[in-house]
């Protein structure tokens, strides 16, 4: 059975969106005859962009996966979405991948997406190569995209390849290892030409520069190199190979999938230089203590699974899509779910292509499968076959936009808050929370586009309409006078009256403080068992606030004076006493508007600081420092909280996508006046 397991290749396409990923993938699969026509991202008519939402913006959203065979080998190729905004559906796929196929854009290079998947590339030790995409481009460039590329996946980049031609005049490529040179014709059928004389200096060049490379790999090559000796082709195959499986360099082709020049040579790549599942080897499991558990790529031993992805349908139920490790697994049967603690059963051992489902009967490590109607298996689960132990998944990808959505109509009241847990389960990207202050749902995800889709996506989904709109912003009162005032709660009707009388004193606090109640009553003016009564009732009026109804902050209370009534006095009446109190005390204390500042931590390139520095200036910000991280800067500063409300299309349109940042609540601060002045009528005029 190893056998089998040494044929399977798990490939994912990684990079930027608009890379051309999936237009790669469809000049592929046409040219292994999987399809019987090209298709086109334009048309919406390609096998891997398949949903409703991708046809419509001409983008992957999801990670599609198909299968083909190239030269006996079953090669399993996932389409991972390029944009800020759904790449969290990349992340959670890579681990699953036993290599990485970068797809760049001959013509802006890459970008921070592709610095993201060079990084995940990195933390699993993934081998990869380099597809230097849409060269017949205008100011498309190889070779300044190769030395771009060096950069931004922080490794050694190797050319195995010189195009011939530039821009629309990119007809083929030069091989550097053969020297053989060829030309394609519109199939995608390349045909063998006599090297241009023009670039023979170069590639003699650039395969010196190579064999030198692949050479250090091995001592016997080296010293023949060293030597003079000639290193024969095979030889070069296999050090070559060696490299790549170490991860010590990834290789660069050169392509222009829609005119399929390039695009047969990549499965070649595939079969002969990349790992099957026994070349990548052992996986790290954690036990029940945290220890490292060796989990191997052997079909005898006991069924290790990790579940990467999840497709929630509203009537096939849940999709739970998972990579088997170790152990062969049925077409049905028990597994247990380790992350969850349970035990699950699944019927049907499925296959996916694109769209398209297909039963199977068995699978085998390396193995990408599916199973339907887990009833507790989400993304980033283990399943085993009864062991205790635990993949390791990445860590969900922070959000960084936030909105409040509400149902469209009453009828979607119900069902809304069900939708969007339902389309949690598929999408890591997202996180949902219940802001008690502002009465407001709040969904958070990667940028405004992916919370536009994921509202599109439970509208087609679930039928449940859902509206989207800025959060509001929790904004404090507190007070800048100390104050005595009396808070008098008087009744007669007959009968038992109600008689509440008592005397405080208001007086600012530090921020942060809080509020704090001091009991100061002496001589018994009022009843020891009434003055949490008092307490109660500031602590209820300070919640709604003096200017626009928000809680107060950072004061203190003490009440010193009061009286009472033997009959009529209750402990209602002195909370209604105390609520008085503070009301009047609240309105002469100079009742000032207080607002949250964020903390905010922006990583960019250096040629971007100035713009975002001055960017955050503008809104108020206050820069705090500046520190170096990799090949980046980190821009600390604290911003109010509704200057950054809609804060990640801005600062990806100052960095070309290549920003990222993170914040937190790190206090409250004073709004100024004028500003203070049109929040609060804007605020009582929604009231009214």
């Amino acid at each position: 059975m190893s056998e089998e397991i040494k044929i399977i290749r798990n490939v994912a396409l990684a990079g930027h969106g608009g890379a051309g990923k999936t237009t790669l993938a469809e000049a592929m699969l046409f040219l292994a005859k999987v399809t019987t026509r090209l298709g086109k991202v334009e048309e919406g008519n390609t096998v891997m962009d398949f949903q409703p939402e991708e046809t419509k913006k001409q983008q992957s959203i999801n990670t599609s996966l198909i299968k083909y065979t190239h030269n006996k080998h079953l090669i399993t190729l996932m389409d991972t979405p390029g944009d800020q905004n759904f790449f969290s559906a990349s992340k959670t796929c890579f681990p699953v991948a036993d290599c990485m196929a970068f797809v760049i854009d001959g013509v802006g290079g890459p970008s921070a997406m592709t610095e993201e998947a060079g990084a995940s590339a990195r933390e699993y030790n993934l081998p990869g190569f380099v597809i230097v995409n849409k060269l017949d481009r205008e100011r498309a460039d190889f070779i300044t995209c190769v030395e771009s590329c060096k950069t931004a996946l922080k490794q050694k980049i190797l050319p195995i390849c010189f195009p011939i031609g530039t821009e629309d005049l990119f007809k083929g490529f030069v091989n550097i290892i053969s020297g053989q040179a060829y030309e394609y014709n519109t199939d995608g059928k390349s045909s063998k030409i006599d090297m241009p004389p023009e670039m023979a200096d170069d590639v003699e060049l650039a395969k010196a520069e190579f064999i030198e490379n692949v050479a250090e790999l091995d001592d016997d090559l080296l010293e023949k190199y060293l030597e003079g000796e000639e290193i024969s082709e095979d030889e070069i195959k296999r050090a070559f190979r060696k490299g790549i499986l170490e991860a010590r360099f990834y290789p660069a082709i050169c392509c222009s999938a829609t005119k399929m020049i390039g695009v047969d040579i990549i499965s070649d790549i595939i079969v002969d230089y990349m790992p099957s599942p026994l070349d990548r080897g052992d996986w790290i499991a954690k036990d029940a203590n945290g220890e490292d558990v060796i989990v191997s790529p052997d079909p005898d031993a006991e069924f290790c699974g990790y579940v990467f992805n999840t497709i929630v349908d509203p009537y096939a139920g849940r999709l739970s899509l998972f990579r088997v490790i170790s152990g062969t697994l049925g077409k049905e049967g028990n597994v247990l779910n380790v992350t969850k603690d349970t035990k699950e059963r699944f019927s049907q051992l499925l296959e996916i292509a694109g769209k398209e489902q297909k039963t199977i009967t068995s699978a085998i490590p390396g193995s990408i499968v599916a199973v339907s109607k887990l009833k507790a298996t989400l993304t980033g689960d283990t399943l085993t076959g009864g062991k205790e132990i635990q993949i390791p998944g990445p860590k969900p990808m922070p959000p960084v936009i936030s909105f409040a959505i509400s149902p469209k109509t009453k009828t979607d009241e119900d069902k809304i808050h069900e939708a969007v847990r339902k389309i949690l389960e598929e999408d890591t990207g997202l996180a949902l929370h219940r802001n008690e202050e502002t009465r407001q749902t709040i969904l958070s995800g990667r940028g405004l586009v992916h919370i536009e889709i994921t509202a599109e996506k439970i509208q087609r989904k679930f039928n449940v309409g859902m509206d989207i709109e800025v959060p509001k912003v929790a904004y404090r009162e507190t007070f800048k006078k100390k104050i005595r005032v009396q808070g008098k709660h008087k009744k007669q009707s007959g009968g038992h009256g109600q008689y509440g009388d008592c005397w405080i004193v208001l007086e600012p606090l530090p921020a942060g403080s809080g509020f704090e109640f001091v009991d100061k009553i002496v001589g018994g003016v009022i009843p020891k068992n009434y003055i949490p009564a008092v307490e109660a009732g500031v602590k209820e009026a300070s919640q709604h606030g003096i200017l626009a109804g928000f809680p107060c902050v950072d004061f203190r209370v003490t009440v010193d004076f009061g009286s009472y009534h033997a009959v009529d006095s209750s402990e209602m009446a002195f909370k209604l006493a105390g609520s008085l109190a503070f009301k009047n005390a609240a309105v002469d204390a100079k009742p000032t508007l207080l607002e949250p500042i964020m903390k905010i931590s922006v990583k960019a390139p250096d040629d971007s600081t100035g713009d975002i520095m001055g960017d955050l200036n503008s809104r108020r910000g206050r820069v705090l420092g500046m520190e170096n991280e990799d090949d980046k800067q980190v821009i600390n500063a604290l911003v109010p909280m509704s200057e950054i409300l809609r804060y990640a299309p801005d600062l990806s349109s100052m960095t070309q996508g290549r920003g990222t940042f993170t914040m937190k609540f790190e206090q409250y601060d004073v709004v100024p006046p004028d500003l203070a002045k049109k929040v609060i009528e804007k605020v009582n005029s929604e009231k009214a």
